[in-house]
């Protein structure tokens, strides 16, 4: 109701909302179809794997909109940081923008010190494997993507779990897609199930896997 409402405020072209849920066992499929069925412009899309990257594959793909983005459903992330994020792609000066909360002017509120350590850690180990990077902070669920990063790079991506977005924006490096970046304000969800050392771990061989050419 929050995004739908700030959208309506905010937003002049027209947008849609993707749920997109996968594989959630609690009352999600409830929630969502009612939101579809009583809102304009709200769709529900069921994903039956599990696997954030594996979601916005799905849900990407099947979008013919100019400009795609996605956040996390608790929006961590404050809506005001909304609109820079799709500005340089719906002008059509970069192809993927992401926000950040490691950049100078970013605000992270409760956020447990193991998370921020092990964000930090992972951010400058993906600097020491790929010199030269640009983006800084790459797991933000804050990230929105043009028409034509959807087409050339998403069949590149390998990964359908937590290390879909580094991939995609290694890959957008690669191919030298401009990479937009928006320092946020973030509130960190007390109620995140992500098993923190199981997502390091399969991202470190994620990333083992993409500097090697796999």
């Amino acid at each position: 109701m929050r995004l739908h409402r700030f959208l309506q405020d905010n937003l002049t072209p027209s947008w849609r909302i993707v749920i997109a849920d996968n594989a959630s066992n609690d009352r999600t499929p409830e929630i969502a179809q009612e939101l579809a069925e009583r809102l304009e412009r709200v769709a529900y899309l069921r994903i039956p794997q599990k696997g954030r990257g594996r979601a916005l594959r799905q849900a990407w793909q099947a979008s013919t909109a100019d400009v795609a983005c996605y956040m996390d459903v608790d929006l961590s992330t404050d809506l005001k940081h909304l609109m820079p994020l799709v500005a340089p792609l719906m002008a059509n000066a970069k192809d993927v923008a992401i926000g950040s909360r490691l950049m100078a002017g970013s605000e992270v509120i409760d956020r447990p010190p193991l998370r921020e350590f092990t964000s930090r850690i992972y951010n400058i180990l993906i600097g020491l494997m790929f010199p030269g990077r640009v983006f800084v902070d790459a797991q933000c669920g804050f990230k929105a993507v043009t028409q034509r990063a959807i087409q050339e790079l998403v069949p590149q991506v390998k990964d359908n779990a937590w290390f879909f977005d580094t991939e995609l924006l290694l890959r957008a490096e690669a191919a030298g897609l401009g990479i937009h970046q928006v320092p946020v304000r973030w509130v960190d969800d007390p109620a995140s199930t992500v098993n923190v050392a199981d997502t390091a771990w399969k991202d470190i061989k994620g990333l083992i896997r993409v500097r090697f050419g796999g």
